[in-house]
């Protein structure tokens, strides 16, 4: 690495530390931004406006407290993993968001986004969803705040989650699938941010991960980041210190975001985000954004992208919907160029061995996406235990029953045929 580079990195990380990101104009240093149709300009300004004017205010904030206590159901536990932790030889700790409701890390930013939408005068609600429990949880958001709410889903997404096209129409949602492009992640956010295009005024857009043109990364990771306050406190309870190693999986970023933001100032936690591998390193093989990925701009924002040298988005894979996207976040971009969290990836073989043992161990059925979590801190476990006592903290971010049409064609077969 030049001097320059260097230097570079240096800079970044201590405006970093120093909390200046994002700046005014969304940007995390060279990431970040608002590039988006001229029509939807007026939009996103009118949501900036509402973020300043609302996130922060009290009356806001204590009715988004006492939702999240009465209904999400936080704080999520602190659970001590006893027989990982013997095996893997370190202190294993998880961060409970599969016991949120509707089973997932994605109902915080949801229902924080559903509050924001009344307040602003929204008439409707649309939202994207990969995996579906962002679909859910903003159907359900939407469901107790009293706006109608339409959600965009890739063909091939709602087919691999079944459950959850399900449980979005009992909520009251009207579920549109998405047969364009790669017809998973990607096609059902242009899906949504077509519709929004056509009514700015009365639509509200529920974003649901750490990406897009700003305020939505900042805005996603400030109603995230209680994962991460509550998780720093409950260490420090709980086990008397802090998490030598934090990690958590990456797709667009939300809940790893969430869990790292309250640990990026401490420096003696080693921080690490897992993106989905697949079954290899080519383009089209893996969601692996920053592994393989370069800068570009996607859906609003300037990121790292998995691009071919035309410029092309290509499409991505992974067994777990929820990762299968080909951009990410760009404060996770930024944390990564500045050196302060580590990125790598964990194939579709770990991340189900990982579901395999977790669920086998412990009596936790994980979801696919926290999965790769759990295989990369495995991979970390083995690397560095030894005579002193290491502790790390895993972002379990949901539960894997929307998983079960993959697991029953995938895990559930093979032990099936084990069986015989």
């Amino acid at each position: 690495m030049s001097e320059s580079t260097t230097q570079s990195q240096a800079e970044l990380l201590a405006a970093l530390l120093a909390g200046r990101y994002p700046d005014e104009q969304g940007r995390y240093g060279p990431f970040g931004g608002r590039y988006v149709p001229e029509t939807l300009i007026p939009a996103h300004q009118r949501l900036e406006a509402g973020v300043r004017r609302w996130l922060q205010d009290a009356g806001f904030q204590a009715e988004l407290t006492h939702e999240l206590r009465t209904w999400v159901g936080r704080p999520t536990a602190l659970t001590f993993a006893p027989h990982l932790s013997q095996r893997w030889g370190v202190e294993v700790w998880l961060k409970r968001e599969d016991l949120a409701h509707t089973g997932a890390h994605k109902i915080n930013n949801a229902l924080g986004q559903a509050l924001l939408a009344r307040r602003l005068g929204a008439k409707r609600v649309v939202a994207e969803t990969g995996a579906g429990q962002h679909g859910v949880a903003s159907a359900a958001a939407c469901a107790r705040v009293g706006l109608p709410c339409t959600v965009y889903m890739g063909a091939v997404d709602m087919e691999r989650q079944a459950p959850n096209v399900g449980r979005m129409k009992l909520l009251g949602a009207t579920v549109v699938g998405v047969t364009s492009g790669d017809a998973t992640l990607r096609a059902a956010i242009d899906e949504a941010m077509r519709d929004w295009v056509g009514d700015p005024d009365g639509t509200f857009y529920i974003l649901g991960s750490a990406v897009g043109a700003h305020p939505y990364p900042y805005l996603v990771r400030e109603l995230q980041a209680v994962i991460g306050r509550e998780a720093r406190e409950q260490m420090l309870q709980q086990a008397g210190a802090l998490p030598d190693a934090l990690i958590a999986c990456v797709g667009g970023g939300s809940n790893a975001i969430g869990l790292f933001h309250a640990f990026i100032t401490d420096q003696s936690v080693r921080i690490i985000g897992v993106e989905a591998g697949g079954t290899g390193r080519g383009l089209g093989e893996n969601a692996a954004t920053l592994s393989y990925g370069r800068p570009g701009v996607l859906h609003g924002s300037h990121s790292m992208l998995l691009q071919d040298d035309n410029g092309q988005i290509q499409e991505t894979h992974s067994v777990s919907a929820g990762l299968d996207y080909p951009g990410v976040g760009p404060e996770h971009s930024l944390l990564r160029a500045a050196g302060r969290v580590s990125y790598e990836s964990a194939s579709d073989e770990e991340a189900l061995a990982a579901v395999q043992e977790l669920c086998q161990s412990e009596g936790i059925l994980p979801a696919l996406e926290s999965a790769h979590a759990l295989a990369g801190a495995k991979r970390w476990a083995a690397a560095n235990r030894g005579t002193r006592t290491l502790r790390v903290l895993i972002g379990l971010s949901g539960r894997g029953d929307k998983d079960m049409p993959t697991l029953s064609k995938t895990l559930i077969a093979r032990l099936e045929g084990q069986d015989k």
